[in-house]
C-alpha cells in the first residue's frame, strides 16, 4: 500500500486525510520536517510515497492526477509531491537537504512539500506536473485564502472535469461524437465494479471474435450480428482507454494488450469476412489478405515517420511549409473533422465495415475498404514527404537505430550490407529508399506477372537480397529512409499474396493470410516495444525467422521447387512455425516485464 505523509500544521474540518485514504493510501501525521523524514525512510523501497501538506484544498481529482498516475517516478502539484520506487533516492535526498543545517532550496516556500519540489527540480529531477485545468489545487496562508480556495473548489464539478479528461482530445469523427458521449459513463461504471482496463481490453477481443464468427456463418443474418457485434467491440475499445484516464490504471502489458488486440480484432474480422464469402460461393481471400497488407503497411508508415522525427532537432519547430499549411488549415474548424475523417481512422473504418457487411456482401466490403484504405494511405504519405523533403531536420542516432530495428533485416542482408557499407557511404542521401523500393518492385512485379513455378521471381528475391542490403548499409538518416522500412513490409507482403494467389489451389490464399498475419504480428511487436522504449525484438528471434528477405527469399525458392498444392502446405508450415515463435517469446517478454514493474506506459491508439 502507498504511504502519505501529511506534514505541516492541520486544520479542523479538513478532508485532506480522508481524501487520501479513498485513493488507497495509509497515512502517517508527521509533526515536524525531522519527523517527515523519518517517517520516509520507514517507508519499503518498493513502495509509492508522498508528502502532503496538511491545508491542502482541491479536488480529489487534482490529488488523484498528482500522486497516482504510474506513469511518472516523479510528480508533484502545489502542497503534494509523490516518488515511486525508481525516484525514491531522489525524494530521500531532496527531504534530507530541507532537514540539514542552513539547507532550504525555496525558505520562502512554507510548504514542506513544494519545497522538497524545489529541491528535485534545483537537482535537475524530471518532476511531472499534470495539467489541471479547472481543478483547484493549493495551500492556502491564511482563512481568507482557505476560503476562496474552497468557494473556487465548490464552483467546479470534480466529477465532470474528470469523466471529460477520460476522453482523448483528438480522436476521430466517429469515436468524438458517436462513441465517447456515452462510452465515458460505461467506463466510469467499470471503474465503480473495480474492473481494470485489461479486462475490458479482453471482453471487447472476444466480441470482435465472436463478430468474426457470426460473418463466416455467410448468412445475412449472421451479417448483420457479425456488423452489430463489431460495433460493440469499437465501444468496448473506446472505453478501455477511457477507464486508464478516468482511474490512472496505466501498464506497459496493458499498452500492449490494447494495441496488439486491435489489430487481431480487425484482421480475424477480415478472415471471418472471406470464410462466410466463401460458404456463398465467393472468394474473396485475395481481397482480405489485399486489405490487411494495405492497412499494415499504412500503420508502418505512420510508425516509420513518427520514429524518425519523433526526436530530431526540429521536431518541435514548423519549419516545414507543409506543416504551415496544415496549422492553418487547423484554424478553420470543419477542415479539422474532414482531415481526420478522410485518413480513415479506426472509429470510421469500423464503422464503415459494420455498416456495409450488415447491408452488403463481403466483396462490396472489402472493395470499399481497399479504396478507401489506399486514398487514406496515398493521402497521408504524401503529405509526410512533403513535409520530411521541405523540414530542415537532424535525424538523431536513435532515430536511425529505431528504424534499422523497423527494417527486420535478417542475416542475409546484414551480410550483405557489411559488405557493400564503403560503396554506400558514396551514394546519394536518396540511394535507401530508391533501392528499397526499385527491389521491392522487382520481386512482387515476378510474382505477380509470371507463371508460378517459374525462375523469375526467385531471381527478383535475390535482386531483392542485395537492393535491401544496399538500402541499410549505412545509418537511416535521410529525409526520406523512413519510407525503408514500409517499402521491405509491401514487398514481403505482396509477394507472398501474389504467389498464393498464382498457385490457384483452394486453401493456399488463407495460408498466405496465415502467414502474413503471424510476420505482421511479430512487425506490430516491435513497433510497440519501441515505443515502449524496451527494445527491439532479441537478434536470435530475428535471425530464427530470417528477416523480411530471408521470409521472401524462401517463399520464392518454395515456389519455384515445389508444386501448387505442396505450395500451399509448405505456407501452412510456415505461417505455424513463425506464429509459435513470435507468440512465445513476445508473450514471455511482456508478461516479465509486466512482473519486473517496467515503465508504465499508456497507447493512445493508432495514429491513422
Amino acid at each position: 500500500m502507498p504511504t502519505a505523509i501529511l506534514t505541516g500544521q492541520q486544520v479542523p474540518g479538513s478532508s485532506i486525510e480522508g481524501e487520501l485514504r479513498s485513493l488507497g493510501f495509509d497515512v502517517h501525521l508527521a509533526s515536524g520536517a525531522a519527523d517527515a523524514e523519518t517517517l520516509l525512510a520507514r517507508v519499503p523501497g518498493e513502495e509509492r510515497v508522498a508528502v502532503v501538506d496538511a491545508r491542502f484544498v482541491g479536488h480529489p481529482h487534482a490529488l488523484r492526477l498528482g500522486l497516482t498516475d504510474p506513469r511518472f517516478p516523479l510528480a508533484a502539484i502545489p502542497g503534494a509531491v509523490t516518488a515511486q520506487p525508481a525516484a525514491r533516492q531522489a525524494m530521500t535526498r531532496a527531504m534530507a537537504r530541507e532537514n540539514s543545517a542552513g539547507g532550504g532550496t525555496a525558505v520562502a516556500v512554507d510548504s514542506l512539500a513544494d519545497r522538497i519540489t524545489a529541491a528535485l527540480d534545483a537537482d535537475g529531477a524530471d518532476v511531472h506536473r499534470p495539467e489541471l485545468g479547472s481543478l483547484v489545487a493549493a495551500v492556502p496562508a491564511d482563512p481568507q485564502a482557505r476560503n476562496e480556495a474552497r468557494q473556487a473548489v465548490a464552483a467546479v464539478d470534480d466529477e465532470a472535469v474528470r469523466l471529460k479528461s477520460a476522453v482523448k482530445a483528438r480522436d476521430g469523427f466517429v469515436t468524438t461524437h458517436l462513441v465517447s458521449p456515452y462510452s465515458r459513463y460505461i467506463a466510469r461504471w467499470c471503474a465503480r465494479r473495480g474492473l481494470t482496463p485489461n479486462q475490458v481490453t479482453t471482453a471487447s477481443l472476444i466480441t470482435a471474435l465472436i463478430a468474426a464468427g457470426c460473418a463466416a456463418t455467410g448468412t445475412r443474418g449472421g451479417f448483420v450480428a457479425a456488423g452489430v457485434l463489431l460495433i460493440a467491440s469499437f465501444v468496448l475499445d473506446c472505453t478501455d482507454g477511457q477507464l486508464a484516464r478516468y482511474s490512472l490504471q496505466y501498464s506497459t502489458l496493458g499498452a500492449w494488450l490494447d494495441a496488439t488486440f486491435d489489430r487481431a480484432k480487425e484482421y480475424a474480422y477480415y478472415a471471418g469476412l472471406a470464410l462466410g464469402a466463401a460458404r456463398g460461393g465467393d472468394d474473396v481471400w485475395a481481397l482480405a489478405l489485399g486489405a490487411m497488407v494495405l492497412q499494415t503497411c499504412r500503420h508502418v508508415v505512420d510508425f516509420s515517420f513518427n520514429e524518425a522525427h519523433v526526436d530530431s532537432a526540429a521536431a518541435s519547430a514548423n519549419t516545414s511549409p507543409t506543416a504551415a499549411l496544415s496549422d492553418r488549415l487547423d484554424s478553420v474548424g470543419w477542415t479539422v473533422w474532414a482531415r481526420r475523417m478522410i485518413v480513415l481512422p479506426i472509429g470510421e473504418r469500423w464503422a464503415m465495415i459494420a455498416v456495409l457487411t450488415a447491408l452488403t456482401t463481403p466483396r462490396i466490403t472489402f472493395y470499399a475498404l481497399l479504396i478507401g484504405c489506399a486514398f487514406a494511405a496515398t493521402y497521408t504519405t504524401a503529405g509526410r514527404v512533403l513535409r520530411s523533403l521541405t523540414r530542415k531536420a537532424v535525424r538523431t542516432d536513435r532515430a536511425a537505430k529505431a528504424l534499422a530495428d523497423l527494417a527486420d533485416s535478417g542475416p542475409l542482408a546484414e551480410a550483405a550490407a557489411r559488405g557493400l557499407r564503403t560503396a554506400a557511404r558514396r551514394l546519394p542521401g536518396f540511394t535507401a529508399p530508391a533501392v528499397a523500393l526499385l527491389g521491392g518492385a522487382a520481386v512482387v512485379a515476378a510474382a505477380a506477372l509470371t507463371g508460378f513455378g517459374g525462375p523469375w521471381p526467385l531471381v527478383a528475391a535475390v535482386v531483392y537480397l542485395l537492393t535491401s542490403a544496399l538500402a541499410v548499409a549505412r545509418r537511416l538518416k535521410g529525409a526520406l529512409d523512413w519510407l525503408v522500412p514500409p517499402f521491405f513490409r509491401a514487398a514481403e507482403y505482396l509477394t507472398v499474396l501474389f504467389l498464393a494467389a498464382k498457385a490457384d489451389v483452394n486453401g493456399a490464399l488463407p495460408a498466405a493470410f496465415g502467414l502474413v498475419a503471424a510476420v505482421a504480428y511479430h512487425h506490430y511487436d516491435t513497433v510497440y516495444r519501441i515505443r515502449g522504449d524496451a527494445g527491439a525484438p532479441p537478434q536470435w528471434l530475428v535471425r530464427t525467422i530470417g528477416g523480411h528477405e530471408g521470409r521472401t527469399l524462401v517463399i520464392c525458392v518454395l515456389a519455384a521447387l515445389l508444386t501448387a498444392t505442396q505450395f500451399k502446405v509448405a505456407l501452412t508450415v510456415l505461417a505455424v512455425a513463425v506464429a509459435l515463435v513470435v507468440l512465445v517469446e513476445s508473450i514471455r517478454f511482456w508478461v516479465a516485464a509486466h512482473k519486473v514493474g517496467a515503465p508504465a506506459v499508456h497507447d493512445e491508439g493508432e495514429p491513422a
